[in-house]
């Protein structure tokens, strides 16, 4: 196995550049508000983390509305222009790359036009509101031949490199369980009002697309392909108040899912994700079963990785043992801190854009580390699947095309 291989994708290349010839790159950016804010972060902290980069962003042009919102934004975040009229983020010739961070039911319009456009793409997740659209949009890179990465962040937390290393490298040997729930407490109030997120027609699904398309993707990342699902889903609030209309409207998505899942190579697992659980702010863990150990993660404490190994000796004093997963023989850390220096949730949009630029100036393989539109698509008809069998109350099968 390769260095590039044993440690993930972290995509810097063995040649040292010529400090001042290195390029710079167009970034343009369709939306503006919480993942807008995550994503530029990612793009300015690159290329002096990760220094020296392949080519160093270039922020050069903002969607999004109102105008005097991404007027500000575009000040913010150091953007050269901004616009209201996400069409010309993709005409303005100098833009490589387009980052799309709009609600669902854009992802979609927008990828497509600029895979067409020849601009490579970074699209936040759920690619797409069912899988029949995002089939559209995986296709389309594919015609295109368009750099894409469909932005299943968590793949790029070094805790979760590390891990899919280990199971790579057949250190767990065969896997038996995975189990995953992403807890959220957010909108528990019955007075929280009416926004898109609960709108069917924007983002496809509710808890399901928002927090469990992660642990699914997760799941697909460390354990393999699903083969079929078996879900329940709740609605527990089923109309909120929409300040803009002055009316209740019905609530048309799930508020909490629960699946068991068989996986192809044989191993089964559990899926929770849930926007209802009291005093749970943003916990998502995943835990893998296997033959020669077990290993479990919890994104509220990121940097840390729990394994045991069953062969360990002596055995009076076998358990899990967390690693702090900062050294710089670890995925992505060589450029970060010295060891025990942790890095945050923002970070991981750090490595999106490192792994985004080394893959169009360097053409640095994607997969398997980070997910692209492929993935995306695969994550869509898992969702689909789920949705499905909580509505027919039968297990589902995931049916690739």
């Amino acid at each position: 196995m390769t260095e590039e291989k044993k440690v993930g994708f972290v995509a810097m290349t063995s040649e040292k550049k010529a400090v001042e010839n290195i390029p710079e790159i167009g970034i343009g950016m369709i939306g503006h508000s919480f993942m807008g804010k995550a994503h530029s972060n990612g793009w300015k902290q690159m290329p002096y983390i990760f220094w020296p980069p392949a080519a160093i962003p270039k922020l050069v042009k903002i969607c999004g509305i109102p105008e005097s919102e991404v007027a500000e934004a575009a000040r913010r975040f150091g953007f050269q222009s901004y616009t209201t009229n996400w069409k010309e983020v993709i005409e303005d010739d100098r833009v490589s790359i387009v980052d799309s961070c709009t609600p669902n039911n854009m992802h979609a319009e927008t990828s497509i036009a600029a895979a067409k456009a020849g601009k490579n793409i970074v699209c936040e997740k759920p690619l797409a509101r069912n899988a029949s659209e995002a089939k559209t949009m995986r296709d389309a890179v594919k015609k295109y031949n368009v750099k894409n990465i469909c932005n299943y962040n968590y793949r790029m937390v070094p805790a979760i490199a590390l891990a899919k290393n280990l199971i790579t490298e057949g250190k767990l040997g065969r896997i038996f369980h995975f189990r995953a729930r992403y807890l959220q407490e957010w909108i528990i109030d019955p007075a929280f009002p009416m926004i898109w997120r609960l709108k069917k027609e924007v983002c496809g699904s509710g808890a399901l697309g928002d927090l469990g398309a992660h642990i699914i993707d997760l799941g697909r990342f460390l354990c393999g392909e699903f083969k079929t699902v078996s879900a329940v889903s709740q609605t527990f609030i089923k109309e909120r108040y929409n300040p803009e209309t002055k009316k209740n409207e019905k609530v048309d998505v799930d508020d909490a899912i629960a699946a068991a899942v068989e996986f192809e190579n044989g191993a089964i697992g559990t899926i929770e994700a849930s926007r209802f659980a009291a005093g749970r702010k943003n916990q998502n863990i995943i835990e893998i079963n296997a033959e020669k150990g077990s290993i479990w993660w919890d994104l509220e404490n990121l940097n840390n990785l729990n394994v045991f190994w069953r062969e360990e000796k002596p055995i009076e004093t076998q358990g899990f043992h967390c690693i702090s997963v900062t050294e710089s023989h670890h995925p992505y850390y060589s450029y970060w801190w010295p060891h025990g220096h942790i890095i945050g949730w923002e970070n991981t949009f750090v490595h999106t854009a490192l792994n985004m630029i080394n893959a169009v100036m360097e053409n640095k393989p994607l997969e398997p580390y980070v997910a692209t539109f492929e993935d995306g698509y695969r994550n869509a008809v898992i969702c689909d699947a789920i949705i499905k069998s909580a509505e027919n109350g039968r297990k589902e099968l995931c049916i690739f095309e």
